[in-house]
């Protein structure tokens, strides 16, 4: 884990920004290895940082990862790029990968058997962000580190 000077990229100059990143092989096991890193990354967070990272933290960015790497490895034929990051009290889930195609949520459909992946992710998260890249897509999600009082999954106030 990297704790590197940042400033261009939103986060206020000055701070330190907590971050890991990797390439993901076609091996059979990136998707795996991706959801290990992502916990080994939070728990390091916590015990080496001293941040507040909750479990529910812990276990829905587990489930983010691994959603976004198996539909980058689903629909996108090139490498991916796995980037996690503390910004503040969040964490950033960030995959790259070579398909431009933005992906889209479908409307719930309880009948409908796979394909809720997107859903589950926007559902848990305190923020989602797709956008092209001169090659490929970037998706950006920010999980909150610490639950909230109020008792909502996503740190956000229920709907």
């Amino acid at each position: 884990m990297e704790s590197l000077p940042v400033g261009e990229d939103g986060v206020t100059p000055g701070t330190r920004l907590l971050q890991t990143t990797v390439a993901l092989d076609r091996d059979g096991t990136d998707i795996a290895q991706a959801r290990h890193l992502a916990v080994d990354f939070l728990t390091r967070v916590r015990t080496e940082h001293g941040l507040p990272v909750s479990q529910r933290a812990v276990d829905l960015t587990r489930l983010v990862v691994s959603e976004l790497v198996t539909n980058a490895r689903k629909y996108a034929p090139g490498p991916v790029l796995l980037d996690l990051r503390v910004v503040g009290d969040t964490v950033e889930v960030v995959v790259w990968d070579s398909d431009p195609e933005l992906p889209l949520a479908r409307a719930a459909d309880a009948d409908r058997v796979g394909q809720h992946g997107l859903e589950i992710v926007m559902a848990v998260a305190q923020g989602f962000e797709a956008q092209r890249e001169p090659v490929g897509k970037r998706v950006t999600v920010r999980i909150a580190l610490i639950d909230d009082p109020g008792g909502a999954v996503s740190g956000r106030p229920p709907q």
